[in-house]
């Protein structure tokens, strides 16, 4: 038995929420949404090692339009962050929306019917309208390494922290240095009895200052919820100004030498300062913000290992020059393969091809929302919408306004279906990829997760966030293919929201 909505939301994260809210604000009712977990939250949900927390500042750090007068720190922490999000989800009333334990296995536009044909653990469906809210933050990525599959010990990546793990006085390998590494190394070396940090490239680290909320702030913003819209404003405004260090040398140098600073201040020994001194431009990889991070690598019971490893052999670690390290726990600090969402491989567009296939060798998208011969798609954090100096959430929130406007033309032209044309979306890529080629993310002198396997960047937006709003302000027809109706199709929205 097939059931029929008119609109289905993949995944139940914040870009999930978010479409599922706002549509639900709109006077639409008829939507689904697809979790696979039996709880809303999305990375917030799935990352729960120790130290987990929001690298952008906490006013910012939520919707528009549900703001959160009871951050307690400056940079909120994971459980916070999850709570509000449950919280969110229960306040404007879409959790009997949400299928839970619904993981989508396979999608495919039904040309004849103008629909999707969605197949879920719990069941078919078919849609008119498919949304995506699957950011790129899903699949953990291991390295490539010889018999790290057969490590003899425990193991498990950050982002499926495996707490029945008990790391008091065990020797601990962590691979990898980035965000989530910086967060939870300071916290199991206070129990480990050895861990070992395997560094490839020394990240840019910043200092981040977070300190508690008092209450007289939170009952301030409760109070006079302006206020935390004016001080949202401020903190988006010192966020946009930092995208300056990636444009202009004179911030870049400043940038850097805050950094440097911050590093010759908490790490005295010249040796490890140096093997923890990056050697690339600031942004050419994510800037990462801790103040505990580098004084944790220099206590008796870290090691910071910056020779590159050739292979894992019983519960032994091989270095390069020959070194073997024994370990009982190997933990995999080393983030998500982001030019490879897995949602790609289960869609499947107007002509029978995959997305992944679509997408070979490069992602791309008009305006990160809409992709040429998938008509009816919609993606949330989609390509090049990622940031390096803002709020993710504020790019989803435009990307969701943008969704609402070109399904109100849909409705009111009476079409069965729209998709961008092919030369639409190769001009606005060409665009993005002649600004993305003379940028940090590609002349910085480093490799990142920004970069695919051919070295093009596909996931970065490459100018301020508030300028991606900008673009996405107007919803041009004409950058579209319209598909007609053989008849005529019962509204998405009330007829009041469509004529207004």
């Amino acid at each position: 038995m097939t059931t029929h909505h008119d609109i289905a939301v993949l995944g139940a994260g914040f870009a999930g929420l978010g479409m599922a809210i706002q549509l639900r604000r709109r006077g639409v009712h008829d939507v689904v949404v697809f979790e696979r977990a039996s709880e809303v939250g999305g990375t917030w949900r799935d990352n729960t090692y120790p130290g987990c927390a929001c690298d952008i500042k906490s006013d910012l750090y939520s919707f528009s339009f549900a703001p959160n007068p009871d951050w307690t720190h400056t940079y909120a922490r994971q459980p916070e962050i999850l709570a509000y999000l449950k919280a969110t989800a229960d306040r404007f009333g879409v959790r009997p929306q949400i299928r839970f334990g619904h993981e989508v296995q396979r999608a495919e536009w039904d040309a004849g019917a103008a629909r999707w044909r969605i197949q879920t653990s719990g069941g078919e469906y078919t849609a008119r309208v498919l949304i995506s809210g699957h950011g790129p933050l899903i699949q953990p990525k291991w390295p490539d390494l010889p018999g790290l599959d057969n490590f003899q010990g425990q193991k498990f990546h950050s982002a499926r922290w495996d707490h029945s793990v008990d790391l008091t006085e065990k020797r601990v390998a962590v691979i990898g240095t980035g965000a989530s590494a910086v967060q939870f190394v300071p916290q199991i070396r206070q129990v480990a009895g050895q861990v070992t940090v395997f560094q490839r490239t020394p990240p840019w680290v910043m200092p981040r200052m977070d300190q508690p909320t008092s209450e007289g702030r939170r009952r301030l913003f409760r109070r006079y919820p302006l206020l935390q819209r004016l001080q949202r404003q401020w903190v988006f405004g010192a966020a946009e100004v930092r995208f300056l260090s990636f444009t202009s040398e004179r911030f870049r140098r400043a940038a850097e030498s805050i950094g440097l600073k911050h590093l010759e201040a908490q790490v005295s020994d010249p040796v490890l300062r140096a093997n923890l001194t990056p050697t690339y431009r600031i942004g050419c990889k994510r800037i990462l913000v801790s103040d505990d991070y580098y004084p944790a690598l220099t206590q008796p019971n870290v090691e910071l290992v910056t020779d590159a490893i050739t292979g894992v052999r019983g519960n032994r670690i091989l270095t390069k020059g020959g070194a073997e390290r024994e370990f009982d726990v190997l933990i995999g600090g080393t983030g998500f393969d982001a030019t490879h969402p897995p949602v790609a491989s289960i869609l499947y567009g107007a002509d029978g091809r995959s997305l992944k296939d679509a997408w070979t060798p490069h992602m791309q998208a008009l305006h990160g929302t809409m992709i040429a011969g998938f008509p009816n798609l919609f993606l949330i954090v989609g390509p090049n919408t990622a940031l390096g100096h803002n709020s993710i959430v504020y790019i989803a929130e435009a990307q969701i306004e943008y969704i609402l406007d070109a399904l109100s033309y849909l409705d009111a032209a009476d079409l069965a279906a729209l998709e961008p044309t092919p030369e639409a979306q190769a001009a606005y890529n060409a665009a993005l990829q002649e600004k993305l080629a003379r940028s940090v993310w590609v002349q910085g002198g480093c490799t990142s997760f920004y970069l695919d396997d051919t070295g093009r960047n596909s996931t970065l937006w490459p100018e301020r966030a508030a300028q991606f709003r900008l673009t996405l302000r107007h919803f041009d027809p004409a950058l579209y293919r319209s598909w007609l109706s053989p008849k005529r199709l019962p509204p998405l929205f009330p007829r009041k929201a469509v004529s207004a």
